[in-house]
């Protein structure tokens, strides 16, 4: 399985949503990368959303091989994910992505709601510095103790060691070679979640992409924004495992018994 993180946050915003999933079905070996300019990743020759895609394509071929995987982007990862499976449609056994880039690249023509706060809590941002309030309040559609312990652990530490000046950069050039849903269509089993308060990249966009996945399970949240993952922390983990369960299904009708192997479980960042 590979994960792959949204713009600036690092591998923690996956593993903090993932690991608990993955912890009760043993036998998974998965893969967190830091993408370039993000995390402990430096941002080497990066210059462009393309080359942040040709990265994590020498990452697998390092790491993963010709092995069959699982896919999961979140955000600005979700956009990686689906380009990817453009690349090698046959090398990934299925795909999900939390929260991502629709179909307008730029923040500014993203179809989305009005930041809308469902459960606030005054006193809980009253505790807080005014930078770390801004931070966590800026997304945040739930805002409890719990949601900022999940901020806190899965999100602040990668905003805290992005290189901005370098993601700038990239940033200016985000448009990828070949738009990720201009081949074939993607007909094994997927998961697409959004969040129905979502600012950042909305709901309505991810709705469009779905001929293009005709087995997509496309779930809108509720009470759930941008990081919806901990915002809705039950219905993320049934609707991840209810993915996996899809995935092995179709894994097993399509390879005979004795070529059904599971790779010992391990991570890797």
């Amino acid at each position: 399985m590979l994960a792959l993180h949204g713009w600036t946050p690092d591998h923690r915003l996956m593993t903090g949503c993932l690991e608990p999933v993955f912890a009760e079905r043993p036998g998974y070996r998965r893969y967190y990368p830091d993408l370039p300019g993000m995390g402990q990743s430096p941002v080497g020759d990066a210059r462009s959303a393309e080359d942040l895609l040709t990265a994590v394509l020498a990452f697998i071929d390092e790491q993963i091989g010709s092995e069959p995987f699982l896919l999961i982007g979140e955000s600005f990862g979700g956009l990686l994910a689906r380009s990817l499976v453009a690349r090698r449609p046959d090398q990934v056994l299925g795909l999900t992505l939390i929260c991502s880039v629709g179909t307008n690249l730029d923040p500014a023509d993203r179809i989305v709601p009005e930041h809308q706060v469902i459960r606030a809590d005054p006193a809980l941002l009253a505790s807080l510095d005014r930078a770390e309030a801004e931070e966590f309040a800026g997304l945040a559609v739930v805002q409890t103790p719990e949601t900022l312990r999940r901020f806190r652990s899965d999100v602040a530490p990668g905003l805290a060691a992005a290189d901005y000046e370098r993601l700038a950069e990239i940033r200016r050039d985000w448009v990828l070679a070949a738009p990720p849903e201009s081949g074939p269509v993607y007909s094994r089993p997927a998961l697409i979640l959004a969040g129905r308060q979502d600012s950042a990249t909305g709901f309505a966009e991810q709705y469009e992409l779905l001929p293009h996945y005709p087995r997509a399970s496309f779930v809108v949240l509720d009470r759930a924004g941008h990081n919806l993952q901990f915002e809705q922390p039950a219905l993320f983990d049934w609707l991840v495992s209810e993915w996996l369960d899809r995935v092995a299904e179709a894994a097993t009708s399509d390879r005979p018994q004795s070529e059904l192997v599971l790779s010992p479980a391990a991570t890797c960042r």
